[in-house]
């Protein structure tokens, strides 16, 4: 699975705010840019997508800038990747209005892809935004991230767990 340039920019965003949350002043959209050598523009479209999902709190003019909205730790990277990707068909089978595949009633391909795509999201749903920029405690650096096991997991809607 790879996530879209959107999606990267999007946690990027998200995880520059929340590593600079406790400081005077708010995060700046050109700030984002010079560091990440993000366009701009580009992110100008990002924060506001995020504010309208209630993510960011923007306010313009001088001394103006990008806050979050939620604490880092209610922020979870399983959301915020099925808010930014479109697309979770893999293969032709998964879209139901393109598929012509002839083999569709004998294969299991289409499970086992849409087993590893919700495997890959149940990883995500263990992870916060806090996961991601907060100093690390010594005694987690052995644990992994996932905090959920895959059975409370929430699937893509219209992808098989089994075929």
């Amino acid at each position: 699975m790879r996530l879209t340039q959107w999606t990267d920019y999007t946690l990027r965003v998200l995880m520059y705010c929340a590593a600079t949350q406790g400081r005077e002043q708010p995060v700046t959209i050109t700030e984002v840019a010079e560091g990440y050598g993000i366009s701009r523009s580009h992110l100008m479209k990002i924060v506001q997508e995020l504010a309208a999902q209630g993510l960011l709190e923007t306010t313009r003019g001088r001394g103006g800038g990008m806050r979050l909205m939620k604490a880092p730790a209610e922020i979870n990277l399983g959301a915020v990747v099925r808010q930014t990707e479109t697309d979770f068909h893999l293969v032709e089978c998964f879209d139901p209005n393109v598929n012509q595949c002839r083999l569709s009633g004998n294969c299991r391909l289409k499970g086992v892809l849409g087993s590893a795509i919700n495997a890959y999201l149940a990883v995500l749903d263990g992870v916060t935004l806090a996961d991601l920029v907060d100093a690390p405690n010594p005694k987690m650096l052995a644990q992994p991230l996932i905090r959920r096991s895959m059975r409370d997991a929430k699937p893509v809607t219209g992808l098989p767990l089994k075929d």
